[in-house]
């Protein structure tokens, strides 16, 4: 069963939407992230907030609907773990700056660690590939 082509195009679409949401929620998390850690009033921020979760929710749907198994990848579950921490700034308010340091540091093992972590399921205990990804 061979995979679907696309035309360029439909590429070249999909390719600046991605690459417009991922500008879109790192402008988000560097606003809310800066808010977070310098203790500055939360009304300055909170549209860095919302920009960051609105583009990371949609980032998230995007690669599910892609691939479910970007669930069971390790750049899935991390994703899921940070999406965890994010849940804890509210029961742990005061631990907000470490928090968000570790979520930070959880997305650039995502982003960009190798190959083979990114991709390794954590219930075949194996690297496995998904499908073909247009990268943003």
């Amino acid at each position: 069963m061979g995979r679907k082509q696309i035309s360029e195009r439909q590429f070249w679409v999909q390719r600046l939407s991605k690459t417009s949401l991922r500008a879109l929620h790192i402008l988000g998390v560097v606003g809310a992230g800066g808010g977070i850690l310098l203790d500055v009033p939360k009304a300055d921020w909170t549209l860095y907030w919302t920009i960051a979760m609105i583009s990371g929710s949609i980032l998230m749907l995007w690669e599910v609907f892609r691939d479910w198994r970007w669930l069971i990848q390790l750049k899935g579950v991390l994703t899921l773990v940070k999406l965890g921490l994010l849940s804890l700034f509210i029961p742990l308010a005061s631990y907000k700056p470490e928090l968000l340091i570790t979520i930070v540091l959880l997305s650039v093992v995502v982003s960009h660690g190798p190959a083979g972590l990114r991709h390794y399921s954590i219930i075949h205990r194996r690297r496995i590939d998904g499908k073909k990804e247009i990268k943003g």
